[in-house]
C-alpha cells in the first residue's frame, strides 16, 4: 500500500503524477546557500527519469522552488535546478521525473564517487 502523501492526485490520461516532495522531505532539506562552507554535504534526496541517465541529488531548497546539488546527466556536476523544471521534464514514453523513494541521505562525496566510477567504466578513462 502506498503512503497517503505519495501522489499529487492530478490525473489525465489515465495517469497520476507522483509528488517529488513531501512535507517531510522538505523539512529536512537545508536552506539554500547554507552548506556552501561544508566539506561533505548530505544529500537528502534523490530525482530520477527512467530510461535516461538523467538523476538530481539535491543537498539544498530555498522552500519554493530552487535546489542546488549534482546533477548526472550529459556530465556530472554541482549545481542548480528547480521543482517546476522537474515536474515539466518528459522523458521517453511520456514518463515523468521521479522521486527515490528509497533513497537514503548519503554523504556527496559516497554519490560523486559512485556516478564518476561509471563514467570510467563508460569512457574506459
Amino acid at each position: 500500500m502506498l503512503p497517503e502523501n505519495y501522489f499529487l492526485g492530478k490525473q489525465g490520461e489515465g495517469v497520476t503524477i507522483m509528488q517529488l516532495l513531501t512535507k517531510e522531505i522538505i523539512t529536512k532539506l537545508p536552506i539554500l546557500y547554507s552548506q556552501e562552507n561544508e566539506e561533505d554535504p548530505m544529500v537528502i534526496c534523490k530525482f530520477f527519469l527512467s530510461m535516461t541517465k538523467w538523476t538530481w541529488f539535491a543537498t539544498e531548497f530555498d522552500g519554493k522552488d530552487s535546489f542546488f546539488g549534482y546533477v548526472v546527466g550529459e556530465y556530472p556536476e554541482l549545481g542548480y535546478f528547480s521543482l517546476s523544471e522537474l515536474e515539466s521534464v518528459e522523458g521517453p514514453y511520456g514518463l515523468k521525473v521521479e522521486r527515490d523513494r528509497y533513497f537514503e541521505p548519503t554523504r556527496l562525496t559516497r554519490i560523486k564517487k559512485e556516478y564518476e566510477s561509471r563514467e570510467i567504466s563508460i569512457f574506459g578513462f
